[in-house]
């Protein structure tokens, strides 16, 4: 790009800058020195290639998509919490947001993931333990009670059933008087990555879509400020895949469900902005900068010159990020607290919109108390202390960062070409990158690529060229034996007993009635919330509604592979 572009493209910065909104804050170093919003080449300076990096908040988004990067606002501090039942966890929620945190992120536990009720022999031993436990509109009553859900952005990481959960959701904001249209958060749904990589489905592939685009076309509709979609590469990087797979495979899965909403009629200018991104943040620190800068240039490419979209919204890649899980470790896990606060910095100078620190137990237990304000300190002093908010895309420009981040596009580009392929030539019934992507689960090659990759990694770390430390170097210490959360079995024995009287107390009719309601909706083309709602708000449980589909639809079983 020549010197005369970059001056124009530094003054469409400065006039967007000047005229938006900024935070109340301190822009100088510690010792007090004044620092610019953001930098570029010299003044008069020629940089071949600068298109592809840009300025904030303008296209491809290399640099983030705001202007004003976090001198205008900075990311959410959203806690993944759940535990044990609602109450206990309502009071963690309380905790996290009288500390500072900015939204909820919900942890549904195992029974809850697989569309189980509490009282299912299946849930044995698991009600409570990786997260609340969630039967019933009550239930989710009991979790927000006392927290304003019209007031506060909420997030729930859940796929299989998180239609049905999302209509809880709705109904408890309901019973708080709550103006449905004004509610904000995220709702995970995405299915291709649980057959991809973390197994929580509950269906076969083509239902869950169904489900998915009446999610879509009434969060459209009703409530247009909800994300009813966070297409998550956390899961598929930490079942072991490399930084350009979980990229690659994330984006087609985005793809996918933008084909999804297309093949619905829904324009993509409107549908788009609801759809966000959930990323894992590992311990290469330069790799994963580079990888989030990267997605923002891809997903604004493709959603303009792929899928045709023109809004400047539509164009935006959104994302949270959590710190990654996988590379916590068992032996001296304090060292977890140096790992995550490294992984955190990765994504805020990656650019991140909210993001959640893992806590330094979590390898061997939920966190405890402590342990998870240590989490939302860590949080909090990158966002207080070190100067990161004050300078858009700090890192931009560097040598090292650009060719990183053109090294890993150009990876993912590759493997899109391949999805694609999978799906064969000619009419698809929603578009050639879903083809693609159904293709691969049924053929079991995502989760051949990415045990490759996790093998090799293993391998790596065996003969010791890959270290991590207390683990394969540097094993001597003299910490203690940690204390952890324990989630005592009375747990599941009360929330059995609250589910039975809740059964007792409802109109068991009104139950049967709006259940097989929602089944025979669901023999039509008619949309499906509203039934669903309808079923909801008559107590009907996770576990029937769940249970009426699995007996419509089947349940899904993936093919033996060896």
């Amino acid at each position: 790009m020549n010197a005369d572009d970059i001056a124009a493209g530094r003054a469409r910065w400065q006039a967007r800058y000047d005229s938006a909104r900024k935070r109340d804050a301190d822009f100088t170093t510690l010792s007090g020195m004044p620092v610019e919003p953001v930098y570029g080449p010299p003044e008069g300076a020629a940089y071949p290639g600068f298109e592809r990096i840009g300025w904030p908040g303008e296209f491809p988004y290399t640099r983030g998509l705001y202007p004003t990067g976090y001198r205008g606002r900075t990311w959410t501090i959203r806690q993944f919490a759940g535990f044990g039942n609602a109450r206990q966890t309502n009071e963690r929620y309380k905790m996290i947001l009288g500390a500072g945190g900015g939204g909820l992120s919900v942890a549904f536990d195992m029974p809850t993931l697989m569309g189980r009720d509490s009282d299912d022999p299946q849930s044995l031993g698991e009600v409570g333990h990786c997260g609340v436990a969630v039967d019933s509109a009550a239930d989710m009553e009991a979790l927000f009670d006392g927290i304003d859900l019209a007031g506060v952005t909420t997030s729930m990481t859940i796929s299989g059933p998180a239609v049905p959960v999302f209509c809880m959701y709705l109904v408890a904001a309901e019973r708080q008087g709550a103006d449905l249209s004004s509610l904000d958060g995220t709702l995970q749904t995405d299915i291709f990555k649980e057959y991809i990589a973390q197994k929580e489905w509950l269906f076969d592939p083509e239902p869950h879509l169904r489900l998915i685009g009446d999610l879509m076309e009434y969060c459209a509709a009703e409530i247009p400020r909800y994300k009813p979609l966070s297409v998550s590469g956390y899961h598929i990087r930490e079942a072991g895949s490399t930084a350009a797979q979980e990229l690659a495979y994330t984006l087609a899965d985005g793809f996918g469900y933008v084909e999804l909403g297309l093949s619905r009629g829904l324009d993509v200018n409107v549908f788009a902005p609801g759809l966000s991104f959930f990323f894992d943040s590992h311990v290469d620190f330069f790799e994963e900068i580079a990888k989030f800068r990267a997605a923002r240039r891809i997903w604004a490419r493709w959603l303009r010159d792929v899928y045709g979209a023109t809004s400047e919204k539509a164009l935006w890649l959104r994302f949270h990020t959590q710190t990654a899980g996988v590379s916590l470790t068992a032996q001296q896990p304090v060292n977890n607290v140096v790992r995550t606060a490294v992984e955190a910095l990765a994504a805020v100078l990656g650019g991140t919109n909210s993001l959640h620190t893992n806590a330094l137990d979590e390898t061997l237990a939920l966190p405890t108390d402590e342990s998870a304000e240590i989490a939302l300190r860590t949080q909090q002093v990158l966002m207080e202390e070190i100067g990161v908010t004050n300078v858009a895309d700090p890192l931009g420009g560097s040598w090292y960062v650009e060719a990183l981040t053109d090294r890993i596009e150009a990876e993912a580009e590759e493997i899109f070409a391949r999805i694609r392929a999978l799906g064969g030539e000619g009419p698809h019934a929603i578009g050639p990158m879903t083809a693609g992507i159904l293709r691969g689960i049924e053929d079991g090659w995502f989760t051949g690529q990415i045990a490759e990759a996790a093998f090799a990694y293993q391998q790596a770390l065996e003969k010791g060229e890959k270290k991590i430390v207390g683990v394969n170097c540097h094993t001597g210490t003299v910490a203690k034996e940690l204390e952890i959360l324990r989630i005592s079995h009375e747990v599941e024995l009360e929330q059995r007993r609250m589910l039975a009287q809740r059964k007792r107390g409802r109109d068991e009719a009104r139950v049967r009635d709006a259940v097989a309601a929602m089944v025979a909706v669901s023999r039509t083309g008619e949309n499906m919330i509203p039934a669903m709602l309808d079923a909801v708000r008559a107590e009907a449980t996770l576990g029937e509604i769940c249970d009426a589909l699995r007996a419509e639809w089947g349940v899904y079983r993936e093919p033996a592979r060896f």
